[in-house]
């Protein structure tokens, strides 16, 4: 009973956290490009679900005016606004930014490409929806900006993060837990890196579908090792589990890949922003193995007894939201 009803809170918190807030916590995302000495074109996207996609507001430069109509579409679940400017002169200096960010629990990446020169990257939080276009984009500008990105994506990417949480759960000890994720990180970064630069390809939709199978699968493993380590020892995924999760994370690099497709990379700085995206995923990734680490050393320490069935509960609501998501990608 008591596992039964830890299983159920599990669920409800994690389930009621991935459908609430999956979409409102999806970058949105600005691109200004400049086609003529006085036309540029802006392009805004935000999740079709979230309060800014139904009524945020861009905030174009001073020395900017709209040309006719905006143009609106849908494509997948975001909203994608098009407008034309007439900007007199630089834009440098001016502000840009999105009204109705300050009301939303996501950021904003903005890309501002002008002719002839380099690209400049910004980042809009709720805290600051508005900012000011640099004369020129600092190199550390952009490392920053994509080092949050990747922290936010493994932290906020509910799939990523329970596969995480899961590798937590199947192992002992906190130097094991964290040279697999190590290679979790080495095979996704093999993928996002060949995938972004157009030498490695697949589907999205298989891709998407069979993430979610890879973390049905490890909740699976749980629980058989919890059940079956007095019999038969430890099993395949405990004895060799960067194996499991460097194959798996072949296939978690392509979700990266497209995640980083719709936020758009600097063309002028790729390499940065690859690095350093790798590297705010591996720190968002080891955030969340310390914390669960050590929620999990507090029950050991303090209750003993509810240790185990704290793991088999979470490990069944990991299983039951990924076969929830298995089922809805193969069906989309």
């Amino acid at each position: 009973m008591k596992v039964c009803l830890l299983a159920i809170a599990c669920f409800i918190g994690i389930f009621w956290a991935t459908d609430a807030h999956a979409d409102e916590l999806r970058p949105a995302y600005v691109e200004l490009n400049q086609i003529s000495p006085s036309e540029w074109t802006i392009l805004w996207k935000a999740s079709a679900r979230s309060r800014l996609g139904r009524s945020g507001v861009i905030i174009i430069p001073e020395s900017c005016q709209p040309v006719g109509e905006a143009k609106r579409r849908f494509a997948a679940s975001n909203i994608l606004t098009n407008q034309t400017l007439k900007c007199s002169g630089s834009i440098a200096g001016q502000s840009i930014g999105l009204k109705g960010l300050e009301l939303s629990t996501t950021d904003a990446l903005v890309r501002i490409a002008p002719l002839d020169e380099e690209t400049r990257t910004l980042r809009l939080t709720p805290d600051a929806p508005v900012a000011t276009i640099a004369q020129k984009d600092a190199i550390a500008n952009v490392a920053w900006t994509y080092t949050v990105i990747g922290v936010e994506h493994i932290v906020l990417g509910f799939d990523h993060l329970l596969f995480v949480l899961a590798l937590v759960l199947l192992l002992k000890g906190g130097w094991l837990v964290a040279k697999t994720v190590t290679a979790f990180t080495i095979a996704h970064s093999v993928t996002l890196i060949g995938s972004t630069l157009g030498y490695l390809s697949l589907p999205s939709q298989p891709v998407e579908a069979i993430i979610a199978l890879s973390i049905v699968f490890l909740a699976v493993e749980i629980v058989k090792a919890q059940r079956d380590k007095d019999q038969t020892g430890p099993r395949l995924s405990e004895r060799f589990p960067w194996i499991v999760a460097f194959l798996f994370g072949l296939l978690h690099g392509f979700g990266f890949a497209g995640a980083l497709a719709e936020i758009g990379l600097p063309q002028d700085d790729i390499p940065m922003a690859l690095l350093t995206f790798n590297l705010g995923v591996e720190i968002g990734q080891l955030f969340i193995v310390a914390i669960a680490l050590a929620l999990l050393a507090l029950i050991r320490r303090f209750q003993q007894s509810w240790l185990q069935p704290v793991k088999t509960a979470t490990s069944y609501a990991i299983g039951i939201i990924a076969t929830y998501w298995f089922i809805e990608r193969m069906v989309t």
